[in-house]
């Protein structure tokens, strides 16, 4: 029996490999009972809105991952903010470097915005950023005193726009560092 590990670009399954399996009458009769009970439960059509703490902004960098994870869990946010990723993160929001960028942040903030009802923005940087280092240039984050020093100033524009696009949200800004300590900043 082929693998799917075999399939030519254009293909999703070779044929025989035993993926799909075939769903016969009683799958496709259970596949309808389940789309059927779809109105019944009433709570799918608005789980796209309510009443949420934030919107977390921070970069793609995977290292800072968990750290955002786990610093909005110490907030009490689980499962209480939505996400905006980009490189830089509030960087990338708001400086030149990055402008093609900053509309799809600012729309995607409106409509958290709307449907989530957030109450504030969490925006992070981190240290040893590689967008920070485009934006600014070498010797903007070349040691910790002038990186602390950028960051800062980044965020305090990325603040400055969130109360000019969206007065009635709260801003808290803060720098990651590599253990996944959080320097607020502001």
């Amino acid at each position: 029996m082929p693998d799917c590990t075999s399939v030519t670009p254009h293909a999703v399954h070779a044929p025989g490999c035993g993926c799909a399996v075939p769903l016969g009458r009683r799958g496709v009769l259970a596949g309808l009972g389940g789309l059927l009970t779809l109105p019944a439960m009433g709570g799918i059509a608005r789980a796209a809105s309510g009443n949420y703490e934030a919107m977390l902004v921070n970069c793609i960098d995977p290292r800072f991952t968990t750290g955002s994870f786990e610093y909005m869990g110490t907030r009490q946010m689980r499962n209480r903010y939505s996400q905006f990723v980009i490189a830089g993160g509030p960087v990338g929001a708001v400086h030149p470097r990055f402008a093609a960028w900053h509309q799809a942040f600012w729309d995607n903030l409106g409509i958290t915005v709307s449907l989530h009802s957030i109450k504030s923005v969490v925006a992070l940087t981190h240290r040893d950023c590689g967008a920070a280092k485009l934006a600014f240039g070498e010797a903007a984050v070349a040691d910790p005193t002038a990186e602390t020093a950028t960051h800062a100033k980044a965020l305090s524009i990325f603040r400055a726009e969130v109360a000019s696009r969206q007065p009635a949200l709260k801003v808290v800004t803060g720098i990651m560092a590599l253990d996944g300590s959080v320097m607020t900043v502001g």
